[in-house]
């Protein structure tokens, strides 16, 4: 039909069309296999949601699975806060929750039988000599002179590996392929090392461990993964991850199929980076707001869904390609703006007195919670004599095009009355510290007031019933000027102002007790989100989202 809609497929959804449709697989099985020896970032949700939406849309399986096969920088902390991200970010995977370090056993008799088909030998060269005997990408490698031990004597010395018989680094065992090969992969890799090293899975039962590049496609295969979806950096790796489960002779060997990582610009995801930040106290943890991991995104107020659009806008393709970390906060606002309650906070605080407003009265006035979403309905704010309002909201002597408070001039308070300035007060510094207003109480908002009209709206919140609160705003931590890296050095470029802590904000009664990652909008000032570190229910933190604009745009696309 004419009308239907077109639905647009990236090239992997295509591939995988392709090999049910020929008959290479009957399912779809998917895999997201982080290493546990840091948190995840955003780049990381792109490859989760990936794998899990395929999964789900191809109506498949979809695997959780820890490769902890490298003990030296593995911990349980890493492996419970990547869980608590992945199930945040809506990748369900029920009760397949799978280790790398559960198939040791299959590894070590996969390399043995590689051993015995004479694909495999013990090598007694150090790292040095093996990157030298590897060769360049212009010139071949040559020949392991341990290469001609026989499959016997390989196998006796690789069982006194397993049983720690020699020190880390003294014997490697290395899978024999081709040392001329012009892919450096495949020169004879490395696939178990000794290394003396309690397992946070396995304690002390093993003393020898796989190589990334054999453990991955062993795990793949034991667990049926049909598409082994990764990123560009691993397309010189595929010819070993075939040859690996080629050579063990898996029936059902899955396919790997790489995509372009998820980059944005001036941001640091590097773990060495985030590791020296938390190391050296500049940052408060893995989970510090103004880092792009998924824990810090969601402690700042960042939703699941504003990250899955994000993910949807980036696109999967074969060219890498950097994203603005403007469109990352497009999103959540998107996300938050019909979601959320919109309450008067002010955080920079002067006081504001209507000095013909009777002393001792208070009314309740009605606000909505949501301009542009009527079904959040709305919430009383008590209104008095005495509030405070934004410091910039005054001025003694404004430029042009000032609609805000100054001598003589009226301005509406929102969701209540026009009030006009009198006078103010002055500390010794010239400081002013107290705006006096006189308020008309026939224009009141909702009482059908037509008398005359006003160029500007303030906020305000009641002095007495306020909530006091501490407000964090957050610029980028890195110098966006001077890039990420210091070419000299290669340290980062640290922003001094990337973080500004103001005390003695107030807010509406009506966050009162609010919880834990909680969010709002405060009028003109943003949206904010109940710190889960530092707030408490007599002193909230509220971690600024987002501002409320921006000039990102959504680019056109064509019909």
């Amino acid at each position: 039909m004419e009308n239907e809609e077109k639905v647009s497929r990236n090239f992997i959804e295509m591939e995988i069309d392709k090999d049910l449709a020929e008959g290479v697989y009957d399912t779809v099985h998917t895999r997201f296999p982080p290493e546990p020896n840091g948190y995840l970032h955003i780049g990381h949700a792109k490859s989760i949601l990936l794998n899990y939406g395929l999964a789900k849309e191809y109506g498949g399986k979809f695997n959780m699975r820890f490769d902890d096969t490298n003990p030296t920088k593995e911990k349980i902390e890493f492996v419970e806060s990547i869980k608590a991200d992945i199930k945040w970010l809506g990748a369900d995977w029920e009760d397949r929750l799978f280790f790398a370090s559960d198939y040791f056993e299959q590894m070590y008799e996969g390399a043995v039988k590689l051993i015995k088909k004479g694909k495999a030998y013990v090598s007694d060269l150090s790292a040095d000599e093996i990157r030298e005997y590897r060769g360049t990408l212009k010139e071949p490698g040559k020949k392991d002179p341990y290469s001609d031990r026989t499959i016997e004597e390989n196998l006796d010395l690789f069982e006194r590996m397993k049983n720690g018989e020699f020190e880390d680094g003294s014997k490697v065992l290395r899978a024999r392929i081709d040392m001329e090969s012009a892919n450096i992969n495949m020169r004879d890799p490395i696939i178990y090392r000794v290394a003396h090293m309690t397992h946070h899975n396995t304690g002390d039962k093993w003393c020898i461990y796989p190589m990334y590049d054999f453990a991955h496609p062993i795990e793949d295969a034991i667990e049926g993964i049909t598409h082994s979806i990764c990123t560009l950096e691993f397309e010189d790796h595929r010819p070993l991850y075939d040859w690996v489960v080629r050579e063990l002779e898996y029936p059902h060997p899955p396919r790997q199929i790489e995509f372009a990582k998820m980059y944005l610009t001036n941001v640091v995801t590097g773990k060495r980076y985030i590791k020296k930040l938390v190391e050296d106290g500049i940052v408060d943890g893995w989970d510090d707001p103004r880092l792009v991991s998924i824990a810090a995104l969601r402690r700042r107020g960042y939703t699941p869904e504003s990250i899955q659009k994000f993910v949807e806008l980036c696109g999967v393709s074969k060219a890498n390609s950097s994203a603005d970390y403007a469109m990352l906060e497009y999103c959540v606002r998107e996300d938050l703006k019909l979601k959320k309650s919109r309450v008067m906070a002010v955080l920079d605080p002067i006081k504001l007195v209507i000095d013909n407003y009777p002393e001792g009265q208070t009314e309740m006035l009605e606000a909505a919670n949501n301009m542009e979403n009527p079904e959040l309905g709305s919430h009383e704010v008590p209104f008095g004599r005495e509030l405070y309002i934004e410091r910039d909201d005054f001025m003694i002597e404004p430029p042009k095009k000032y609609f805000r408070l100054f001598p003589g001039n009226e301005v509406r308070l929102m969701h209540a009355y026009f009030v006009k300035c009198v006078s103010y007060e002055t500390d010794e510094t010239g400081k002013v510290t107290v705006v006096h207003c006189t308020y008309d109480p026939e224009t009141k908002v909702g009482s059908g007031f037509t008398g005359r009209k006003v160029k500007g709206t303030i906020h305000w919140v009641p002095a007495k019933e306020a909530v006091t609160l501490e407000a964090r705003l957050y610029e980028n931590i890195i110098d966006e000027e001077k890039g990420v890296y210091n070419e000299e050095d290669g340290s980062l470029n640290l922003n001094p102002n990337s973080i500004t802590v103001l005390k003695n904000c107030y807010a509406e009664p009506c966050i009162k007790g609010a919880k834990a990652y909680e969010s709002f909008q405060f009028v003109r000032n943003g949206f904010f989100c109940v710190d889960y570190k530092d707030s408490t229910e007599d002193a909230l933190v509220f971690n600024r989202i987002v501002s409320l604009k921006s000039s990102f745009k959504l680019p056109k696309t064509e019909n």
